[in-house]
């Protein structure tokens, strides 16, 4: 069984410059949850100085009506936007870190071991108080496929990463290529050796940045391996603030479209995630990368 993780609303907005008003991103979360999609990363408790798309977290996890059967997640990169997703109620929080020294420095002000060191606290602590159960956390290990800065990385660093994160009691991994170098060799082998690291014991998902038009070939590797959480963003918005060049996540609605075609079912209206797609390209004023969206469903002519 696979799940679709829709990122839309937070990695989607987080490097657009134009802000969505509050009452806008609520819109957008509302219209999503009615399209079928079953999990959406809403909101993003990061600074609001470094990431001012995201200010109104508190505000837009407060706002939004809850669909039934829909998990919402917020993200967070350390204690602080820990202790904000726990008052604001998050049920899902969703720990991102990056695997290399200077991308983690640059984008959380910390080296990558001392940021999987708090989280894995952060869980400690939570356990210790009673409090483990009243969230899911899932840990993302952001340019897992390569940085910016660095170059290739080490896949014995990240599975390591995914091995101590099982220990630590993570519920889920997402092994996320953030800058869109990864290829499908490379993602079906990753996803082995973390399920391999995990003895099959976590969920492992992938996240995937279509920046080198790769994105849904290494979804179908990464699906053949043993992933079964995909994120994506309807429209194919998305970058990231701290990874020079770096283009939109896979469209969302290409994902569902590709899934469906082969048999995969997600469960998701594709018609009505199109019209999430167009809608949100009027709100950001540009065209946008999703090709669904413009080709549409497929519908042999003549046919009723």
């Amino acid at each position: 069984m696979i799940a679709i993780q829709e990122v839309g609303p937070r990695d989607g907005l987080q490097n657009e410059p134009v802000r969505l008003s509050t009452a806008e991103k609520i819109a957008f979360i509302e219209r999503l949850a009615a399209t079928g999609l079953r999990r959406i990363e809403a909101v993003s408790f990061v600074h609001p100085e470094r990431v001012p798309q995201m200010a109104d977290a508190e505000a837009v996890w407060a706002g939004f009506r809850r669909a039934s059967g829909v998990t919402y997640a917020g993200l967070v990169l350390n204690r602080r936007g820990f202790e904000r997703a726990r008052t604001a109620g998050v049920e899902e929080i969703h720990f991102a870190f990056g695997v290399t020294e200077t991308f983690n420095r640059k984008n959380q002000g910390a080296a990558p071991e001392a940021s999987f060191r708090q989280f894995a606290a952060l869980l400690e602590e939570a356990e210790a108080a009673g409090a483990r159960g009243r969230f899911r956390a899932t840990l993302t290990l952001s340019v897992a496929f390569g940085c910016p800065y660095e170059g290739p990385v080490d896949e014995g660093r990240v599975v390591d990463f995914v091995r101590r994160a099982a220990e630590a009691g993570f519920d889920e991994i997402v092994l996320a290529d953030t800058i869109g170098v990864g290829v499908p060799t490379q993602a079906a082998r990753l996803v082995r050796r973390a399920i391999e690291a995990t003895g099959g014991r976590v969920p492992i998902g992938v996240h995937f940045h279509n920046t080198r038009n790769t994105g849904l070939a290494n979804v179908y590797a990464a699906l053949e391996a043993g992933a079964t959480v995909f994120d994506a963003s309807v429209g194919g918005l998305g970058g990231c603030p701290f990874a020079p060049n770096a283009t939109g996540n896979i469209a969302t609605e290409d994902l569902v479209y590709m899934l469906e075609g082969m048999g995969v079912a997600t469960g998701v209206d594709l018609d009505a995630l199109i019209g999430v797609a167009r809608w949100i390209e009027g709100k950001v004023g540009r065209r946008l990368e999703g090709m669904v969206m413009k080709a549409g469903p497929f519908r042999p002519l003549g046919a009723g």
